[in-house]
């Protein structure tokens, strides 16, 4: 079973990121062939997407019959549909019914944030106090979770127990507040950490960073400060092997791009291979493996 999905600069394309959450999150990754688009105005995504009609926007999902999803909660629904042995949504009711409501306030709500704080995972902002209408939404965010987690009885970092499709669909939300220093409040900074540390979530940003075009739409001429999260171990890119490894971590092709890291050389298939593992190192299992029997 096999489905295919379009997604959007992963820098900046925030229901992309939901959509990779749902496979990569919930064990599905192998499932999937992601397709990569760089539009850099709305015409170029409807262009890119014209033989997958009504919508031709992203992320869009094409099921293995050839069915066109083009809504996050849409594919969201699907997948939880399609793979009843996968806890998409919480097992026990009661959760399910928060995690539920949740999940479709943050997907038809909170136009100002979502309008005015685009996300952004390549850089991170200095804080300016926001609007009314903003402080109100960023209100409404923190009494969300702290009733999710409250009335749910949570004891993970999660809004409603073990993480399910409601998390993957308020990550854009987490990246966005982290990028403006809009973690203010005490429930919603503890939640955004949560994200930040995810190693999905570090995956996608690295991959961003590594094969990302900068859209000067979602930019801010605004100071910048670090990006918030974890801090990466500190990797390079070398042009002199040999590595360590004979074959790429990640595809098991022969080593012809290499970083350094601790003084030891690794190598990777590509390029690219290669630039999301330098971006954030521990992001990567596969390459951890590698770092840690020495």
């Amino acid at each position: 079973m096999t489905y295919h999905l379009t997604i959007g600069n992963r820098l900046y394309f925030s229901w992309s990121l939901s959509s990779f959450l749902l496979f990569n999150r919930f064990g599905l990754e192998d499932h999937v062939i992601t397709t990569l688009i760089f539009p850099q105005i709305e015409s170029e995504v409807g262009a890119a997407l014209s033989d997958h009609p009504p919508a031709r926007t992203v992320p869009t999902m094409i099921t293995p019959e050839g069915a066109v999803v083009s809504d996050s909660m849409a594919i969201a629904e699907e997948l939880a549909s399609r793979h009843p042995d996968v806890a998409f949504w919480p097992r026990d009711p009661h959760a399910r019914a928060v995690a539920r409501s949740l999940a479709n306030e943050m997907h038809s709500s909170f136009s100002g944030l979502r309008s005015d704080w685009p996300m952004n995972l390549r850089t991170a902002f200095v804080p300016v106090e926001p609007p009314d209408a903003i402080t109100a939404e960023l209100d409404r965010v923190e009494t969300l979770f702290t009733h999710a987690r409250t009335n749910t009885g949570s004891q993970t970092p999660w809004l409603c127990g073990d993480y399910s499709i409601v998390d993957a669909i308020f990550a854009p939300m987490a990246a966005r507040l982290a990028c403006h220093g809009l973690d203010t409040r005490p429930t919603t900074r503890a939640y955004i950490a949560a994200h930040l540390a995810d190693p999905a979530f570090r995956r996608w940003r690295a991959m961003g960073l590594a094969k990302g075009i900068a859209m000067p739409k979602f930019e801010s001429g605004a100071p910048k400060r670090p990006w918030p999260g974890p801090t990466p171990l500190t990797a390079t890119a070398t042009d002199i092997g040999p590595s360590e490894n004979e074959s790429c971590p990640y595809s098991g092709l022969p080593a012809t791009h290499y970083l350094t890291l601790d003084g030891r050389t690794f190598g990777f298939c590509n390029a690219f291979c290669r630039d999301k593992t330098i971006a954030d190192p521990e992001a990567w299992p596969a390459f951890m493996a590698l770092l840690r029997p020495r």
